[in-house]
């Protein structure tokens, strides 16, 4: 199962450095783009081909619900938690890509498949974290295949996440009409979950009085499409946030081990050192870990022809977390973690921790999503200094 993992995750993030160097213009060569050609989805995306549009006021369309019993509802050993339905406090999470093989652009949304397995691995090993503070919601939505990040051009990429991108944008109106019932929230999301969870912010919170009931955002591995720190200079009222109790705040970072080159970026990113709960070049000492989490199950990485069929993957119970786990520090927009980890923490053969954004720093994101809304829920104001 471990091997599985790791081999998933290799892959995985291979082809999303390899992309992001494409997309920065570093590295692009013939090897590259002859292995695109051989492993996209045939044609181009044409949304009629697509399976109609999930309704979000059916239970199947829900990755996670408070009102079921799913993967997202797992705490670590020796965690307590109450149990979800009424809490006072939400998470929206919006799932990474899941969707690797050639069969089609976007998700055909069949859950018994290897890309319904992934979304499962990533509301155990992900969404789980909010266990500890809200109520979770994840929608399951039409996402777009990680080939999508290979076309040539990116205004045909945004095509493809555009389309994507509205049925997170229904799901999250459908929760907000329907569910949430004014209640304070956390947008939550990773990898290509991220890139849509900034629209819904740039789109439906920052512009309206939503803002006022967000408790943060934590956005992270955003890769190829980082947080930059001039898009959030865009925002009007969404900053980063400075310190641990911070409210209405966006976090975010790509972790890296230590001794490799910092991601690419044209320009100036978001990296905020979970230990500290700021942007800062600090390196934080690993005393300041309150416990990693080593990923359950697998990630099925059916990159191209291989096929999407389940494998029947068990993703549970999550172990007792690492205390100390590692150190973490931000330099140039990345975030560097020791390279001296247990087994479980491997990084993958681009040398990224792309895939344990969440795990390295597991319990201190579960803490900081508790303080962060128990502060808001004690009446503390969303204060929005020079804005």
């Amino acid at each position: 199962m471990k091997a599985g993992r790791i081999i998933g995750g290799a892959i995985v993030t291979v082809v999303l450095i390899t992309v992001g160097l494409v997309v920065t213009g570093i590295g692009g060569d013939l090897f590259f783009m002859g292995f695109v050609a051989y492993n996209k989805p045939a044609g181009d995306f044409d949304a009629s081909h697509a399976v109609p549009a999930p309704d979000y006021g059916l239970t199947r369309n829900w990755a996670s619900l408070p009102s079921l019993e799913d993967l997202a509802d797992q705490v670590p050993e020796g965690v307590q938690v109450a149990s979800q339905k009424n809490r006072p406090v939400d998470v929206f999470f919006v799932h990474p890509t899941g969707l690797m093989n050639a069969g089609a652009w976007v998700s055909p949304l069949q859950e018994d498949s290897a890309t319904g397995e992934n979304t499962r691995f990533m509301m155990a090993n992900q969404a789980s974290v909010f266990n500890g503070c809200c109520n979770i919601y994840a929608p399951r939505y039409r996402q777009a295949n990680i080939f999508s990040y290979f076309l040539s051009s990116i205004q045909d990429r945004n095509i493809v996440f555009d389309f994507a991108y509205q049925d997170v944008r229904r799901a999250f109106e459908y929760y907000l009409q329907h569910k949430n019932n004014d209640k304070p929230f956390i947008i939550a999301a990773h990898s290509q979950g991220s890139h849509h969870a900034k629209r819904l912010l740039e789109e439906i919170i920052d512009s309206t009085d939503l803002h006022r009931r967000l408790i943060a955002a934590y956005l992270l591995g955003p890769t190829i499409i980082p947080v930059t720190t001039a898009w959030i200079d865009s925002l009007e009222h969404i900053r980063p946030c400075m310190s641990a109790d911070e409210l209405g705040c966006i976090v975010a970072w790509d972790t890296m081990p230590e001794g490799k080159p910092p991601l690419p970026r044209d320009e100036q990113s978001l990296c905020t050192n979970p230990l500290l709960w700021r942007v800062s070049q600090e390196r934080a000492p690993a005393s300041q870990n309150e416990g990693g989490l080593v990923p359950v199950g697998s990630f099925i990485a059916n990159i191209g022809s291989l096929s999407d069929a389940p494998v029947g993957q068990h993703y549970g119970p999550l172990a007792r977390p690492i205390e100390a786990l590692t150190w973490a520090q931000c330099r140039q927009g990345t975030l560097y973690a020791s390279t001296s980890l247990p087994a479980g923490f491997e990084e993958d053969a681009m040398g990224t921790y792309h895939q344990l954004d969440y795990a390295l720093f597991y319990m201190n994101i579960f803490n900081n999503a508790k303080l962060r809304s128990t502060r808001y829920l004690m009446g503390a104001e969303v204060a929005i200094p020079g804005r």
